[in-house]
């Protein structure tokens, strides 16, 4: 298949990229950053356009790599915090982008399959326990809420256009090549010596913690899913880990005697808990296959080999 990735360039989609081009697939990608030769090379990239999602920019890309059969559409803001600072440019890089990606397919590659990277941040703060497809949306972030008129779009234009379109809302996705985040900031903080480490929050924030090679399974796979012109699922494991559990995790996994206590004081934006009804991907079926303990352990491992 022809297959088009936006925001190939970031965390997930470069673990997507290899993913499918490892399937045999012809791997095509646009978005924001410089990817040179080796590196494009090396994830399994085809054709990398540096640049907008727009209509000419995706004319170029059809005209260098034949129409796609399915494009994967990650390219989106990806931090909370990010769209508090700067909620315009979080607006134009979630909803402008994939608003100009369907009316580009409508009017270019109506049969295309457009699997879509949502998040669980639609959800918001008021759920307790396991989250279903169904539950009210109410989300307390620009980035939320940008996420849900993405969400909005995708279901306009399958009313409307017949644009056939699987909605997948990701939850706490972590793993090799995350530079950022709760991950990222302990390592940083246990490799520059610190040996006490102070957290926001309370610890008993709950969230669904996903490891991103197992997410790009799930993302692959989707595009073998058929069904409804719309389809929405949490891309989520149903499994609480506490933050005061991930932390505890962490710096075992480092080793050495690590304190950690938490402040109390709840960052904007951030619900209590995040943890997915998981009931309507495991029929499907999708099965998950690294718990938490083996992938933090596997992530403090990459951290430790990519600093020296």
């Amino acid at each position: 298949m022809i297959i088009w990735i936006t925001g190939a360039n970031g965390f997930i989609g470069r673990h997507l990229v290899r993913v499918l081009a490892d399937q045999g697939h012809a791997v095509y990608g646009i978005g924001h950053g410089a990817i040179n030769e080796p590196e494009r090379q090396r994830i399994g990239l085809g054709e990398w356009l540096n640049g907008e999602i727009d209509a000419t920019n995706l004319n170029t890309l059809a005209g260098r790599s034949g129409l796609p059969s399915t494009i994967f559409h990650l390219a989106g803001g990806s931090s909370v915090g990010l769209s508090i600072a700067q909620p315009l440019e979080d607006f134009s890089r979630t909803v402008s982008s994939t608003a100009r990606l369907l009316e580009w397919l409508r009017a270019s590659a109506p049969e295309c399959r457009l699997i879509v990277a949502s998040s669980a941040a639609v959800y918001g703060a008021h759920h307790a326990g396991a989250i279903s497809e169904e539950a009210e949306t109410r989300p307390m972030s620009p980035y939320g809420h940008h996420k849900l008129i993405m969400e909005q779009l995708c279901r306009s234009y399958a009313d409307s256009f017949g644009i056939r379109a699987i909605i997948v809302r990701l939850f706490s996705v972590y793993g090799p090549s995350l530079r950022k985040q709760l991950l990222w900031d302990l390592c940083l903080r246990l490799g520059r010596g610190q040996r006490e480490l102070v957290l926001g929050g309370t610890g008993n924030e709950a969230r669904d913690w996903t490891d991103v090679r197992d997410v790009v399974q799930l993302v692959a796979w989707l595009a073998r899913v058929d069904g409804e012109s719309l389809k929405v699922l949490n891309g989520g494991s149903g499994i609480a880990t506490s933050v005061a559990e991930i932390a505890r995790l962490v710096t075992n996994a480092w080793g050495g005697n690590i304190a950690v206590r938490f402040s109390g004081t709840v960052r904007a934006g951030d619900p209590f808990s995040l943890v997915a009804d998981a009931r309507q991907l495991a029929a499907l079926p999708f099965n998950w296959r690294i718990p938490v303990q083996e992938g933090i352990a596997q992530y403090v491992s990459w951290y430790k080999g990519q600093a020296r």
